[in-house]
């Protein structure tokens, strides 16, 4: 019994959205209690791959944000691939609307995030954390709603999603920079090389590319780019379909996915949401830096998406997801502004002081928790009567 619900829980659409939900609840729990020290102690502890004197040696907490995370935007750079050369991305009209609806809700969140930090250099650099929109997330609670929901609502959601993690990944290249190393970078060059002549060869067995991309992650990450971006190259090197017609990016995605869900972006979380209460007060929420995240993650989010589709539509544009109501379309909106992941993700490369991360975790968690609930609640009040009769959907 208790490993049929256990299947049953990780076959539902939500289980990777309320696992991050417990993660995220267990970060401050831990946090906030006798176990604090031994959390930060562990997060902090160096972890050293060295031969002869020379490699790599960096805490915990950044192996899993430049390591893990790697493999995390490696799964997303697959899924870009995907969708661009054979899926919702392949048709240029299909992405006219949610692509400026993408572009909204990108633009307002961190318009609403500046002109609350404007003033202070020391938060300002912050403008881009609440732009970011978590999949995962959004579409676990998309899936609670059921077939109260039209499939082409999951679509639009998705496909703008996807396109925010595009935004994302050039404003990391863009803007999260450190100081660049360019003998480091040429170096990064070799293996790319390497991964594109496998990948013109159409090459059946992954591995070679998947070392070299190691590789060439290690040099990207001692050249000053963020080495989560060698992630994203390297997935667009494997071959859609190799000289026999099969696919080794969709075997590889499929077998990722879970790995990525269900192990990386928890442990992600759970490293990263730790918010510590001690000391905090309601005032402390509404300090420039978690206020200017959670308002654009709510406001801005919502303004954005909903503000940019409306006026699209308007205009002839473009259509309306089919059979979705306006209600729907703002509860979309309201899902959009569920940060987490990708928002904890540029926190923690805006910001290296503890107490300003602190109040990324709070604006984030914030943030997403009250979109989360207003995009529920709208999506749950759309419901036409005939769906309110039909049998809820049940994990399968």
């Amino acid at each position: 019994m208790l490993l049929r619900a256990i299947d049953r829980f990780f076959g539902h659409e939500a289980s990777g959205g309320i696992l991050l939900m417990v993660s995220a609840g267990a970060a401050m729990i831990v946090a906030n209690s006798s176990l604090s020290g031994a959390y930060e102690g562990v997060l902090g502890s160096y972890l050293a791959v060295t031969v002869n004197g020379a490699g790599l040696e960096k805490p915990l907490i950044l192996w899993i944000n430049d390591g893990l995370m790697a493999i995390f935007f490696f799964l997303i750079g697959l899924e870009l691939k995907h969708e661009l050369m054979d899926g919702k991305l392949k048709n240029p009209s299909d992405v006219v609307l949610p692509g400026m609806a993408a572009i909204g809700g990108m633009a307002l969140p961190a318009l609403f995030f500046l002109m609350l930090n404007w003033g202070d250099p020391s938060t300002v650099k912050g403008w881009a954390i609440p732009a970011a929109t978590d999949i995962a997330f959004a579409l676990g609670v998309l899936a609670l709603v059921g077939s109260r929901a039209p499939a082409s609502l999951k679509v639009f959601l998705l496909t703008l999603a996807i396109l925010d993690d595009m935004g994302a990944i050039l404003i990391i290249a863009l803007f999260y920079t450190a100081e660049l190393k360019i003998d480091y970078l040429f170096l990064a060059l070799i293996p790319a090389a390497l991964m594109f002549w496998l990948n013109m060869k159409r090459v059946h067995r992954v591995a070679p590319i998947l070392l070299l991309g190691v590789v060439m992650w290690f040099f990207v990450l001692k050249s000053g780019v963020h080495a989560t971006l060698a992630g994203v190259v390297t997935a667009f090197f494997i071959p859609l379909k190799d000289k026999w017609g099969k696919s080794p990016l969709h075997s590889l995605e499929h077998g990722l996915s879970p790995y990525v869900l269900y192990f990386i972006v928890p442990v992600f979380a759970f490293a990263n949401a730790g918010v510590v209460l001690k000391g905090m007060t309601i005032a402390d929420l509404f300090a420039p830096l978690p206020l200017g995240i959670a308002a654009g993650l709510v406001l801005g989010k919502q303004l954005g998406v909903f503000g940019i589709t409306w006026v699209i539509v308007k205009m002839g544009l473009a259509r309306m997801p089919h059979g979705a109501t306006w209600l729907q379309i703002y509860g979309v909106a309201c899902l959009a502004g569920i940060g987490f992941t990708m928002s904890l993700f540029i926190g923690s490369l805006s910001f290296d002081d503890a107490d300003l991360m602190n109040q990324v975790r709070l604006g984030v968690l914030s943030g997403s928790l009250v979109s989360g609930v207003l995009g529920y609640a709208a999506l749950m009040l759309s419901a036409r009567p005939e769906d309110s009769e039909a049998p809820s959907q049940t994990m399968a």
